[in-house]
């Protein structure tokens, strides 16, 4: 029986593909599969996935005909996987040699339902290591646990997605899919699912995923509207929390994150086309409107001036328009 699937979304990342694969093959053993999906690319990236598909123990390639975004490209991965676990690790991203071993024994010695890593942030030669923000390491714990509190950095947090392993329990169903109307923040609301859905979960500090920063082509370098939905993925979580019995204990957290988003968002508007500038600013007096006005208020009496005054103004534009 296949003990861990490793799926790897792929779009135009002929620049890199070959150190990412060649990561796997680093890491192949007889209970591992690779499951490669092309979003539909348009550089050499089918080609030299091809070419590696046949060198690589127990790899499929998966092609979509027309690109579909990395959240589709995660959830066909997953439909596709057999193993027990489930890992992911983005197309121009890579693996030290050993590194899923290693996982796999973490997550078997703690026997829990997801397992989360520190990792290696990797911008040209500059390496970084980034912590996953725990409050134990090597223990079991409630993922709601560490959910709070609203001021402090915790698990939901740390959105990299491919920094874990998780059971196939908790996909199965159609459970914990990627939500696909999402281009960008898709991984924070899966993060935020995670632990409100899961039992238990643990954190190791062990090291061996490599985090590419600063390539152009990626999701977090874009300067069009798609990085504007990190506001209907906090919508959907406030939807989420509103059914959840315990919504009100995470509803502080959630706003806070929120808020701190539409503030950097709002701090860095020149970046932005006029017409994108324009529609974020819409939308996120639209968002602060559509908050619980307690919590949201709280919210702002806690944080620094600056940000503070910000949104206080641009909610007082929605409230008197």
């Amino acid at each position: 029986m296949l003990k861990l699937s490793v799926v790897v979304p792929c779009h135009n990342v002929q620049e890199f593909a070959e150190e990412t694969l060649r990561s796997l093959a680093n890491n192949a053993g007889p209970k591992t599969e690779f499951i490669l999906v092309d979003d539909c690319s348009t550089d050499a990236t089918p080609e030299i996935l091809a070419a590696w598909r046949d060198r690589l123990p127990r790899a499929r390639v998966v092609r979509h005909e027309e690109n579909r975004g990395i959240a589709q490209a995660r959830n066909t991965g997953i439909d596709a996987a057999d193993g027990s676990y489930l890992t992911f690790l983005d197309g121009d991203d890579w693996y030290s040699p050993g590194h899923l071993d290693r996982l796999v024994a973490t997550a078997e010695r703690l026997d829990c339902d997801f397992l989360r890593t520190d990792h290696v942030q990797s911008t040209g030669a500059k390496r970084v290591v980034r912590r996953a923000p725990a409050p134990v390491r090597d223990e079991v714990l409630h993922p709601r646990d560490t959910i709070a509190p609203p001021h402090m950095e915790t698990m939901v947090d740390y959105p990299f997605v491919w920094a874990g392993i998780y059971r196939r329990e908790l996909f199965d169903g159609g459970g914990m899919r990627f939500a696909t109307d999402l281009r960008t923040a898709e991984d924070r609301l899966w993060t935020w699912r995670l632990h409100l859905r899961a039992r238990s979960f643990a954190v190791s500090g062990q090291l061996g995923v490599f985090y590419r920063r600063g390539v152009t082509t990626s999701l977090t370098q874009i300067r069009d509207d798609r990085q504007l939905d990190f506001i209907p993925a906090h919508d959907a979580l406030l939807a989420d929390l509103a059914a959840d019995p315990e919504g009100d204990r995470f509803l502080p957290k959630a706003v806070r994150t929120y808020c701190a988003l539409i503030a950097f968002h709002l701090a860095n508007i020149d970046r932005y086309h006029a017409p994108v500038a324009r529609r974020l600013k819409r939308m996120a007096a639209t968002a602060l409107h559509g908050m619980p006005q307690d919590v949201l208020e709280q919210t702002l009496a806690g944080m620094d001036q600056r940000r503070s005054d910000a949104l206080r103004r641009l909610h007082t534009t929605r409230k008197a328009a």
